[in-house]
């Protein structure tokens, strides 16, 4: 699915210590945060640059350095465009508390889904908040780090940050 471009009515560059992000804005919330190059980034936005003066794309940027800087993080509204079911994964994507991790399967069975563990898992990969909507956190059943829209190395980085390692 892509995002109508519609959604989108402002945007902002955001420097970060694992690469620039473009973030978006809606009418209601922050609708859009990738990573240059990220799988499934809309490319460029149709939409006006902000003077740096927009309260949304202001408060995403300070909760980027709030998590960047290892303190707590107070989110911008939200208003990500997707179906019924991927905004019901990226909320519960908003449970997962930082430092810890969560499974395809048990997400989908938190959910009520536990037959649903692909289609969460490409819901996951949707996700068009990265990092302030915590998809970095859902590995595989074992453990094991599995993919991550903004690339193996950046999930690694921002799971050791967490973990008060990096």
């Amino acid at each position: 699915m892509t995002l109508p471009q519609c959604h989108h009515i402002l945007q902002r560059r955001i420097a970060t210590p694992l690469g620039p992000l473009t973030a978006a804005r809606s009418a209601a919330g922050l609708s859009g945060l990738w990573f240059d190059g990220q799988k499934h980034h809309p490319g460029p936005l149709a939409v006006p640059q902000d003077d740096g003066r927009d309260p949304v794309l202001s408060a995403a940027a300070a909760a980027l350095a709030a998590y960047f800087g290892g303190r707590p993080v107070e989110l911008p509204p939200l208003d990500p465009a997707g179906t019924a079911f991927q905004r019901q994964v990226w909320q519960a994507l908003l449970q997962i508390a930082p430092g810890r991790c969560a499974s395809y399967g048990g997400l989908a069975e938190r959910l009520g889904r536990a037959q649903a563990a692909r289609a969460l898992g490409a819901a996951v990969g949707r996700n068009p908040i990265s990092i302030l909507i915590p998809c970095h956190r859902v590995v595989g059943a074992s453990g094991a780090l599995t993919g991550y829209a903004g690339g193996l190395a950046r999930k690694q980085a921002l799971l050791r940050l967490e973990q008060g390692a990096a």
